[in-house]
């Protein structure tokens, strides 16, 4: 594919722990290649070069939490022809979206010295709350190959091919025993997107659900499983609340167990 200049990319940050901007540079001899053919055009974590926008590819990092975010995502998608979320934090609001659960003002009077310097949000929200998203890309952090695999797909004019099955299928991939067959194991694979290669159950640990839910996830049948093997039902609302708290069917199946009494 032919072109009259090298798309510009742009990499931006909200509310995270950068991660996912890492796993980036993690990209190492996959990063050169990409990088012959864009323009790295802003992107504060690797260089403090800026060139002006509009931007071809932009990737986001991060959640809404403050005034001034929800004002700049605006900006920064008019700006944008292409926009991805990369990561946990942009896709479902993150860790920090565990505060949605309570009275955010409890939290800042609690930890702030001066509560009144500090301006923030009731929520923290992912980004396609507040504008368009061409693409999202799960994961914390995501998957390097993947995010490769998403760049690539855009320069070349098609969809990106990242799968959309659970961590259940990436056990069989490698060969992994069903920690929760074998050894009753509390595991997330079975409702969470792929992308890890199954790392924690490959270590006698049950997923902890960094990828999010994957495509109609059956959350109710992991649940009743899980109390099968006698888990408890505020342990199971901590299980659906960690990195993707705030994704849709996480957060629902987290506030059924919350209410016990209302399920039913």
């Amino acid at each position: 594919m032919q072109r009259d200049h090298k798309p510009k990319l742009a990499v931006w940050k909200f509310a995270s722990c950068d991660g996912c901007q890492l796993s980036i540079l993690d990209c190492e001899d996959e990063l050169l290649a990409v990088a012959g053919e864009i323009e790295i055009a802003y992107f504060p974590e690797a260089t403090r070069a800026v060139t002006r926008g509009p931007y071809d590819v932009s990737l986001v990092e991060g959640s809404i939490t403050t005034p001034h975010d929800a004002e700049r995502i605006h900006q920064i998608r008019k700006q944008s022809k292409f926009l991805v979320t990369i990561g946990a934090c942009a896709t479902a609001g993150g860790i920090q979206a565990l505060r949605n659960f309570q009275d955010v003002d409890q939290y800042i009077k609690a930890v702030y010295a001066t509560p009144a310097f500090i301006e923030t949000l009731d929520k923290s929200t992912p980004i396609a709350d507040h504008v368009f998203v061409d693409f999202q890309l799960r994961g914390c952090p995501v998957n390097k190959y993947q995010l490769v695999e998403v760049l690539s797909a855009y320069l070349n004019g098609r969809k990106p091919n990242t799968p959309s099955y659970s961590v259940c299928v990436e056990c069989k991939q490698r060969g992994t025993t069903c920690v929760m067959v074998a050894h009753g194991t509390p595991c997330m694979g079975p409702v969470t997107h792929a992308g890890c290669n199954a790392l924690c159950p490959a270590y006698d640990r049950g997923c902890f659900g960094c990828f999010g839910p994957m495509e109609t996830p059956n959350t109710a049948a992991l649940s009743a499983w899980w109390q099968q093997l006698g888990i408890s039902a505020p342990d199971i609302v901590r299980a659906f609340r960690t990195f993707n708290a705030y994704a849709d069917a996480f957060r629902k199946e987290s506030e059924v167990y919350e209410h016990p009494h209302r399920q039913g």
